[in-house]
């Protein structure tokens, strides 16, 4: 029972609907060929009956006549033999007159028989061609959803590709995102001598700021807020001993405007 069970199932799966259709249309149109066989040869014997009927009337009126004349001659005895004859005859012929009637009786039910069969392979052949098509659509509906849904195999299996390559993509970037990170902390040590050492990274860090500091110096004095802002190579060159400091502050006095010079200058 098991191996029965086991079995149905396999060829539940292998089972095509078209292709049980077809070969029940094939074994409908065998069967309508032997019924035609049939019929065939029902008519053949009935035709064969009747040449034999034929035949023995052709007999029996030559032995009528023979006799006819055997008695007009004064043969009485041969008038008498061939009366004989043509009554065994006469008896033949009604027992083939009967065979005649059952073939043609059978003739004719083989006849109704095949034209009511020959309707329903007609009728089959057009249900099966429906059938057929419905189930060639509908397999293709089904193949076309699961292909959206992704639950063929084949789908499923491009599926399972994709979901691979995006972990392997996103661990490879996760990969290398800690890689930086460990890089940039100086937990890894960089090799390829594009990463500065600890003193270099202080002072570019001291001249960042110092850039920022004079921007900001600047824009206090476009804004009235402070003095003009020096360079760096000013604010750290120290001034010569011995030079004295010049100074010229221009003063209006009865709008002229002069200049007062250190002593020692020129006029």
């Amino acid at each position: 029972m098991i191996f029965k069970s086991k079995a149905n199932k396999a060829l539940d799966k292998m089972e095509d609907p078209r292709e049980t259709l077809d070969y029940s249309y094939q074994r409908q149109l065998e069967l309508l060929q032997k019924v035609r066989r049939g019929v065939a040869d029902v008519a053949t014997s009935r035709k064969r009956v009747e040449l034999q009927i034929t035949g023995i009337e052709k007999q029996a009126q030559r032995l009528e006549e023979q006799g006819r004349k055997a008695l007009s001659v004064g043969r009485e005895d041969l008038a008498r033999e061939a009366l004989q004859r043509r009554s065994s005859l006469q008896t033949q012929m009604a027992d083939l007159k009967v065979q005649h009637d059952n073939l043609q009786a059978e003739e004719e039910k083989l006849t109704t028989a095949s034209q009511r069969l020959q309707a329903k392979v007609d009728s089959f052949r057009t249900k099966k061609e429906t059938i057929k098509a419905t189930y060639t659509a509908a397999e293709a509906q089904t193949r076309i959803n699961e292909a959206f849904s992704g639950i063929s195999e084949e789908m499923g299996d491009v599926g399972l590709a994709i979901q691979r390559a995006e972990d392997k993509t996103a661990q490879m970037q996760a990969r290398a995102g800690a890689i930086d990170e460990l890089l940039a902390s100086g937990a890894l040590d960089d090799f390829s001598g594009t990463r500065g050492d600890d003193i270099q990274a202080e002072l570019d860090r001291m001249g960042g700021g110092m850039d920022v500091e004079l921007e900001l110096a600047r824009m206090k004095a476009e804004l009235g807020q402070g003095p003009a802002p020096k360079s760096a190579i000013e604010q750290g060159q120290p001034q010569q001993q011995g030079q004295p400091q010049q100074q010229a502050q221009p003063q209006q006095q009865g709008g002229q405007t002069q200049q007062y010079r250190q002593p020692g200058e020129g006029a």
